[in-house]
């Protein structure tokens, strides 16, 4: 089969509408009489027929909450992680700032919390804005400090 062999008029004519009665299709060109739907370039959106819209049958969820969403979120393991990796020195402070000046958090947050998944083998200060109790407490068992920003 090559493209030279097709036949140009492969495909039927369309019916065109509004040729009068004899053609099938005149008059009212099969839209049926007066309404919003036998004008033109009219749609009606998301209407089912009278039976209830799929937008109101399913049901709300959640919400969008008014307080500041730009807070970094950062385990211990992840901590351990980095040190581990010397992309941050364990005798420096760990904060915001540093995690944002080494690539590891993005700018757009402008808070830190600190949660205590994981274990830490090396002792390191940390600054940050909120922290877990059981974080702080890992932190202080292997000398480490933590001091809480406002």
């Amino acid at each position: 089969m090559k493209l030279n062999t097709f036949n140009s008029k492969s495909s039927k004519n369309k019916k065109r509408l509004g040729r009068g009665i004899g053609s099938t299709k005149g008059k009212t060109c099969g839209r049926g009489h007066k309404g919003q739907k036998s004008r033109s370039g009219v749609a009606i959106k998301s209407f089912e027929g009278g039976q209830m819209p799929l937008y109101r049958r399913l049901p709300k969820r959640g919400f969008k909450s008014i307080k500041n969403k730009a807070i970094a979120i950062i385990n211990l393991s992840k901590i351990q992680e980095i040190i581990n990796k010397k992309k941050i020195l364990p005798n420096i402070k760990i904060n915001l700032s540093n995690l944002q000046k080494s690539k590891l958090i993005k700018n757009k947050y402008r808070k830190l919390k600190l949660l205590a998944s994981g274990d830490i083998k090396k002792k390191f200060d940390v600054e940050v804005n909120f922290i877990s109790q059981s974080a702080k407490e890992k932190i202080e068992k292997s000398g480490g400090k933590v001091t809480l920003i406002k």
